[in-house]
């Protein structure tokens, strides 16, 4: 039983166990990430770091899925709103300069997973895809089902990773193979390349996750929040903010691409949803898993 819980237009947050738990609660969308649910999702990270009862965050998905990416249907929405509206703020569809800054007011709701002292742990099941795969990565520590969906198809057709922590757990060449073809990898080839930290049968991700926060709750949160931000501060020596804030960058001019591919899925989404558009820019890739061979 919950020692404490609560629940806004988009999430769930439960404490207990001095464990943290914040559920996506969209199942309906495939707990795809519009605006408001990154703001809920902020703010409860913040109250998570903030509580001295809590040790470390779980970050999951309510229903089949952890996140099926970001909610382009809000996306395609609001830019034709924008089109309309004639105040004097920005809009992310009218330049590049545009769309970058939007891009990096998005990331910032999900950087500062890295930026709260606590350890977070996404708990990966179903789609991580795309956007799903932003929030993913920038977790501490992300342990997948086995049979888990994880990968950016959005790279045949649509941008960039903004975020792009893949290189940082894979390398050059399998981000690549990756990004390339926007591949996906089960959970399990996706522990054995590092992509995540482990990845266990569909059955036994709670009790996984169930004994690593456990072991969690045995060490003072101050050395909890020590180690992790060594380490954090070692990725940022690294280069992975500059990266962050580089692929936002690129990923506003990979959505000026002229190419037909684009062109098509944007043709596909005004004449037949979004649904037909992703069948089609997906279709010639087969099942479009990428495999391990080891």
């Amino acid at each position: 039983m919950s020692k404490w819980l609560k629940s806004t237009a988009f999430i769930t947050f439960a404490v207990n166990d001095r464990t943290a738990r914040i559920v996506l609660n969209r199942p309906d969308k495939r707990n795809a990430l519009s605006v408001p649910m990154l703001i809920e999702l902020h703010d409860a990270l913040l109250e998570a770091d903030d509580r001295t009862d809590v040790n470390s965050i779980v970050i999951e998905g309510a229903g089949a899925d952890f996140c099926a990416g970001y909610d382009l249907g809000g996306a395609y929405e609001r830019a034709k709103n924008e089109a309309a509206d004639t105040a004097t703020y920005r809009k992310r569809s009218v330049s590049i300069d545009d769309d970058a800054w939007g891009l990096e007011r998005t990331q910032s709701y999900l950087s500062i997973i890295s930026d709260i002292h606590k350890p977070v742990i996404a708990k990966v099941h179903g789609n991580c895809l795309a956007g799903g795969t932003d929030l993913a990565l920038w977790c501490d520590m992300v342990i997948a089902a086995e049979d888990a969906k994880i990968g950016f198809p959005a790279t045949r057709a649509n941008g960039s990773p903004p975020a792009h922590m893949w290189f940082y757990h894979v390398g050059p060449q399998w981000s690549k193979r990756l990004l390339l073809t926007g591949d996906c990898l089960s959970g399990r080839d996706a522990a054995r390349i590092g992509l995540v930290l482990d990845a266990v049968p569909p059955d036994a991700l709670e009790a996984e996750i169930s004994e690593l926060i456990r072991r969690l709750a045995l060490v003072d949160a101050d050395l909890l929040a020590a180690n992790k931000r060594i380490v954090n501060i070692g990725l940022e020596l690294c280069g992975s903010r500059t990266i962050a804030r580089i692929a936002a960058e690129m990923d506003a001019r990979a959505h000026l691409s002229r190419g037909p591919r684009k062109a098509q899925f944007d043709e596909d989404v005004k004449t037949q949803g979004l649904k037909v558009a992703f069948g089609n820019r997906d279709r010639p890739f087969g099942d479009g898993f990428a495999r391990v061979r080891w």
